[in-house]
């Protein structure tokens, strides 16, 4: 517990999800939570999946303790991801020092580039209707995320994913790996 202390970050993005798989025949759209335990603000960016249409927004500032609400369609897939140390001026140009997308606060164009932890789903995928969800590291590392899914009206949950260490504290393997979750 000691090591993990050692490791753990004063910032922690979380991701809730309402899961398609749980939603009812008649809803158009599920909900992502997004909530920020940081003491500073960060900017989450979206990237629709190819077939998939742009979210709402594919970029906005998320306060210190602030949770936003951003709705998909059933079906959609894509990545979202949180850009730190951003400067924007009034017209939405500006630069981020992590995960910087184009720029721009709201863009349309390629994923972050890294460092950014990137939270990636696919909703009601195949026959079967089924979710897929993860926290990747793929595109490198800049702050804690975890996401956490919620079924809706009934049915069972699934696990939650993520790491809530700051892993550019840690040394490998054991604080890092244990700090890192794939249920809870």
């Amino acid at each position: 517990m000691e090591a993990l202390r050692n490791c753990s970050s004063p910032c922690l993005l979380i991701f809730v999800l309402a899961l398609a798989h749980w939603c009812s025949i008649s809803m158009a759209s599920c909900t992502f939570t997004i909530s920020t335990y940081c003491s500073q603000p960060i900017w989450p960016g979206t990237l629709a999946g190819a077939g998939t249409p742009q979210l709402s927004t594919t970029g906005f500032r998320l306060e210190p303790g602030q949770t936003v609400q951003v709705p998909a369609p059933t079906g959609w897939s894509g990545r979202i991801w949180a850009r730190t140390g951003c400067v924007f001026d009034a017209d939405g140009k500006g630069t981020c020092q992590t995960g910087e997308c184009g720029w721009r606060m709201e863009w349309a164009g390629t994923g972050a580039t890294p460092p950014a932890m990137l939270f990636e789903v696919t909703l009601g995928k195949g026959a079967a209707n089924l979710d897929y969800y993860d926290v990747s590291l793929v595109d490198g590392y800049n702050l804690p995320v975890v996401a956490v899914p919620r079924a809706r009206q009934g049915g069972s949950g699934c696990n939650a994913t993520g790491c809530m260490a700051d892993l550019n504290r840690c040394t490998c393997p054991a604080p890092c790996t244990n700090a890192c979750i794939r249920a809870m």
